[in-house]
């Protein structure tokens, strides 16, 4: 029989979807089954005797045959004499039309827990499951060969929490590891909350491994609009050898570095990546070029 591609790659996507959402509860068989299937429509011509096989097949194999039914009544015209009325239905049917054509067929089998749409659709295939019980909507899904609906979609709502969370001005946490190797030589780790109305803030903590050579401090940087997302900001840094002598000694004393160190930085990120371009210069007389490694941690055990 005639296949299409698409359509049979999209099948075995949403097989191996509904397996996945089996296997880690998502799905609960003992809730879905039995399940009456009321569409497994072809969407074109020369797919419509080998589309409806395949559909069965892939449901079967993931819920298995004893809890599936089928009920070729639910998409053909209905015609229903009761009560002095004559009804002609030729549409899709509802939940309680549903639940009416399981208790008129199923004898004395348990009556249907959901019931099952799985339509093929021009670019692949549509599956959705309602609760029969409580008409949940379970899963309501559409399926490509690559999946990139389901990945457009997840972008999106990605997108869509992204744009709220900035409206809400809520904080968002990043690890920066800053490395310079030429003229000079700085080594820090960042961890800073963007935060503000439109996220364009950034402070927090920082720690320094050269320039100065361990150093504590704090770090503030800004997001310049339209200059490729370029991070403009500085940092002050207090030289913890010279501090413990200063506090020993009581005296004002200078070990290896001031006690005090300010850096000035720029950072442009390369693409979307998570690496950057830096350029410091710090009060030391230290100024270098080197790379960022933005959100990448070197202690697993720090945010």
């Amino acid at each position: 029989m005639a296949q299409r591609d698409s359509s049979r790659e999209s099948l075995l996507r949403a097989e191996e979807v509904l397996e996945l959402r089996v296997q880690s509860r998502g799905l609960d068989l003992a809730a879905l089954l039995p399940a009456i299937v009321v569409s497994v429509t072809p969407a074109f011509e020369e797919t419509r005797g080998w589309y409806p096989t395949a559909a069965w097949g892939t449901l079967a194999r993931v819920l298995g045959t004893s809890g599936l039914r089928a009920c070729e009544a639910c998409m053909a015209p209905r015609l229903r004499a009761a009560d002095g009325r004559l009804e002609h239905s030729t549409g899709m049917p509802d939940a309680a039309e549903i639940i009416r054509l399981d208790e008129e067929r199923r004898g004395t089998s348990p009556p249907a827990r959901t019931a099952i749409w799985l339509d093929e659709t021009p670019s692949g295939v549509s599956l959705r499951v309602l609760d029969l019980r409580t008409s949940q909507i379970l899963l309501a899904e559409n399926f490509d060969p690559r999946l990139s609906e389901s990945t457009r979609t997840e972008a999106n709502s990605t997108l869509a929490r992204e744009v709220e969370r900035r409206n809400r001005g809520e904080s968002l946490t990043h690890t920066f590891v800053d490395v310079t190797m030429y003229p000079g030589q700085h080594f820090s780790v960042d961890w800073v909350d963007q935060w503000g109305d439109t996220n364009a803030n950034l402070s927090g903590f920082t720690l320094s491994l050269y320039d100065p050579v361990v150093g504590v401090g704090a770090s503030y940087y800004r997001v310049v609009p339209g200059t490729l997302k370029l991070l403009v900001g500085a940092k002050v840094l207090m030289s913890v050898p010279t501090a413990l002598v200063t506090s020993v000694t009581g005296e004002s004393t200078e070990l290896i570095d001031p006690l005090l160190t300010g850096v000035l930085l720029a950072r442009v990120p390369i693409g979307r990546s998570n690496y950057g371009v830096l350029v410091s210069a710090s009060t030391n007389g230290q100024f270098g070029v080197g790379i960022s490694l933005m959100n990448f941690s070197l202690f697993p055990v720090l945010p």
